[in-house]
């Protein structure tokens, strides 16, 4: 049978669960995750159709983190839309100046750049770091035309990175295309595309330790050091320098990458763990890393962590009940051994 066929019969069958708002937000999630291993324009427009007239935050930040992931051209008129929506909500936006930074195509800019001044911090930020990224990006196509180093293998990951990876027979978007000749993260062995290239290996621990930490530092230098740290391989000493960003940090948007870098981590060291759960329950803290704070106690999956997420899956803030419930699904998946990409085990060939 034609594999193109059998991708459109499996887009179709998730797109109607991806839309359907009866369906509990796990289910729904799941059909986003496979979409996403899936790949292809199919997949890309059935993640588009469910970008509007979704009453859930959550969601809608899922899938506009989900288009930027798969660095989808075709996504861009969409996420710059919403991104230019000052009465949308602020962690959707914030999304999609992400997505458009990890696209990266020119006609990105001209949304990022007036995003660069907009009122809200966090999509103010975001944006600022997402430009940064696009010239980035930009300047390493010009100086990798002749390179012929292979970028490093990626297999390493949070739950639900693992669920959405790509599968060996997906289409894939021009954007991913071109990321696989030119990619930012070349060094990187995690699936993400990183909203800031990692700090060079040549950089001592101490320091990147040092710049994560200090908050007169530039962001863009701190998400570079905070990645650096991830790759180096030292999950412990990672994930404790992780959980005093959390304790000390005033910037949401730091503290929420570093939430879902401790969900890539997924270390179980207890000091790391006890911060994630301080931030879960502060209601205090910006939604936005509540939110990541959660899915991150779920990937890491400690039996011990599950009536906490539980308690809060009843918590009077959506995004936070809703992350809970997501939550919940992948600390159970991740328990069993089950968290794998649907569309590597069959779900395609069906």
């Amino acid at each position: 049978r034609d594999p193109r066929r059998r991708h459109t019969m499996s887009v179709e069958t998730h797109r109607a669960e991806l839309v359907d708002q009866s369906l509990p937000m796990p289910r729904r999630f799941r059909a986003l995750f496979t979409l996403r291993s899936i790949g292809g324009d199919d997949a890309v427009a059935a993640l588009l159709g469910a970008m509007t007239d979704d009453p859930s935050a959550l969601f809608r930040h899922e899938v506009a983190f989900a288009l930027g992931q798969m660095q989808a051209p075709g996504a861009v008129g969409v996420l710059k839309r919403v991104l230019r929506d000052a009465t949308d909500d602020e962690m959707v936006r914030h999304e999609c100046a992400e997505a458009l930074g990890a696209i990266a195509t020119e006609e990105c800019v001209d949304a990022l750049r007036d995003a660069c001044v907009d009122g809200c911090r966090v999509v103010r930020e975001t944006a600022t770091l997402a430009l940064r990224r696009l010239e980035h990006a930009r300047a390493k196509r010009g100086e990798a035309k002749d390179a012929v180093e292979a970028p490093a293998s990626k297999t390493l990951g949070s739950a639900k990175e693992r669920l959405s990876a790509p599968a060996n027979d997906a289409p894939r978007t021009p954007g991913q295309l071109m990321e696989d000749k030119d990619p930012l993260d070349a060094d990187s062995p995690y699936l993400s595309v990183d909203p800031v290239p990692a700090a060079p290996a040549s950089v001592p621990v101490d320091d990147l330790t040092a710049v994560l930490l200090d908050e007169s530092a530039d962001m863009w230098d701190r998400y570079g050091a905070m990645f650096a740290l991830r790759n180096r391989g030292d999950g412990p000493g990672a994930a404790r320098t992780l959980g005093e960003v959390l304790g000390s940090s005033e910037s949401a948007l730091l503290k929420h990458e570093a939430c879902y870098v401790l969900g890539q981590l997924q270390e179980a060291d207890a000091t790391a763990r006890a911060s994630l759960v301080r931030t879960l329950e502060d209601v205090r803290e910006h939604p936005m890393v509540r939110h990541e704070a959660a899915e991150a106690i779920g990937s890491i999956a400690a039996p011990d962590t599950e009536n906490l997420l539980r308690k809060y899956a009843g918590d009077g803030d959506r995004i936070v009940a809703e992350s809970c419930e997501v939550a919940l699904d992948i600390m159970a998946s991740e328990m069993s051994g089950e968290f794998v990409p649907l569309a590597a085990c069959g779900e395609v060939a069906a």
